[in-house]
This record gives structure tokens, C-alpha cells and sequence, in this order.
């Protein structure tokens, strides 16, 4: 068979490891983020049992990181929450990406594989499609990328929450994983409301730092979500005139 068509039309297993292949290289990256946040989650108070409880039902560091703070400063509930959520909408826009891709499943299957996606395996996603608009296994494909992620993930996060008192500030991990974000973001700020979005929360949340209880961080990314809203509505009022 022609190596093109088998590119084209490829096994459910060859395109689940497909998936897995093109997520490796950001393994590094997600392997640092998932230590800090084990290491984070036991320094702010939790419990060994308690943090890989939290590691396995969220399954979302960038959260977990904006709601340790308020957790170990006993800010209110509701503060939590709303930092949390706030933090996890960008998971909603995902969602409904991707959907015209999975709406065919039962709803038991559209919520397993909700619970797995991620930032990285959503950009991937997105660019296969976008470039082979007519992949034969796309479902296949995402689950590959996505399990790999969430093994990756669980794993360093387990061992940052294990060894936390092990792993001393100056390995930098903050660092390491801070770049793999940002390698990560820089794409994505093609778009300009995606740009105008990151520029506000950034500055937003930089001059609001001193504030109680982490509500800059809050403010940051309302401040980001308004800004990108009406770049897009504004873009798309001048595509329409």
C-alpha cells in the first residue's frame, strides 16, 4: 500500500500512537510543571494523600497553582472557587473546538475524554486538523496524545508531591516549566485576539500584584478574557463592514 494512502487512512492503534509520538516532546516541560506542582501542593499544607487526591480528580495544574495560594492563606470559599474557574474557562473554549469531532459519542465518552484533554494535546489537536483536515482517526489520534499527557503529568506530579521535601528551590523547576508554557502560548499569539488577551492579563495582573488574597492574579485574567472578547468582536465588526 502507498505510504500516502497509509498516511492518510492509518489504524486506530497507528494513529493512538501517532498521537503519543507528536506529545512526547513536550514531555520535559510537562514533567517540570508537574513536579512544581506536586512540591506545591505539600508545601502549602496538603496532605501526601490530600495532594494526590487533588492531582488525580482535577487533573489541571495551571488551577491547582492559582488556587494554592488562596488555600494556604485561608481565603474564603468562594475566592477559590471563582479563581479556579475563572482559571478553566479556556477548557470550555477548547471543548466546543473540538466538538464537531466527537458529537457522534455517547455522552459517557465525550466526558472522558473532556477529562483528559489538555493544553498541549488541544494545540495539536487543532494543527492536524487544520493541515490534514481529512485524518482518517482524529479520535484515536487525540487519545493518544491525551493519555500520554495525563501519564506524564500524574506521574511527575506524584513524584513532586512524594519528594517534596527532597527537591531543593535551586534545581529551578519554577523555571523550566514556566519556559515550557511559554514556548506553548507564543503560537497561539498569532491570533490577535489571543495577543491582545495575554498582553492585558500580563500587565493587568503584573500592576495588580499587591493586592489581598491573590486578586490580581483574579483581576488578571478577566481583565485578559474582556480584552480578547472585544478584539475578536472588533475584528469581526470590521471583517463585516
Amino acid at each position: 500500500m502507498p505510504e500516502s494512502v497509509q498516511l492518510a487512512h492509518p489504524t486506530p492503534r497507528e494513529a493512538f500512537n501517532r498521537g503519543m509520538r507528536e506529545l512526547l516532546p513536550a514531555g520535559p516541560g510537562v514533567i517540570a510543571w508537574g513536579i512544581v506542582t506536586g512540591v506545591a501542593m505539600v508545601k502549602s499544607g496538603l496532605t501526601v494523600p490530600e495532594a494526590i487526591g487533588l492531582s488525580l480528580a482535577a487533573y489541571a495544574g495551571s488551577a491547582q497553582l492559582a488556587a494554592l495560594p488562596l488555600i494556604a492563606s485561608v481565603a474564603p470559599l468562594w475566592l477559590v472557587f471563582v479563581t479556579a474557574l475563572i482559571v478553566n474557562l479556556r477548557f470550555v473554549v477548547y471543548s466546543a473546538a473540538v466538538r464537531p469531532y466527537f458529537q457522534s459519542l455517547p455522552a459517557r465518552y465525550r466526558l472522558s475524554l473532556g477529562y483528559i484533554i489538555g493544553d498541549i494535546m488541544f494545540v495539536k489537536f487543532t494543527n492536524l486538523m487544520q493541515n490534514e483536515p481529512r485524518y482518517h482517526r482524529p479520535i484515536a489520534y487525540y487519545c493518544g496524545g491525551a493519555v500520554c499527557n495525563w501519564l506524564i503529568w500524574q506521574a511527575a506530579s506524584i513524584a513532586g508531591i512524594v519528594l517534596a521535601k527532597e527537591i531543593p528551590p535551586a534545581w529551578g523547576l519554577e523555571l523550566a516549566g514556566t519556559l515550557a508554557l511559554v514556548a506553548l502560548v507564543v503560537p497561539l499569539c498569532r491570533q490577535y485576539a489571543t495577543l491582545v488577551g495575554a498582553l492585558i492579563s500580563a500587565t493587568v495582573a503584573v500592576l495588580a500584584h499587591g493586592l489581598p488574597l491573590r486578586l490580581g492574579l483574579l483581576l488578571g485574567l478577566l481583565s485578559g478574557m474582556a480584552a480578547a472578547f472585544w478584539a475578536d468582536r472588533r475584528r469581526d465588526a470590521g471583517m463585516g463592514s
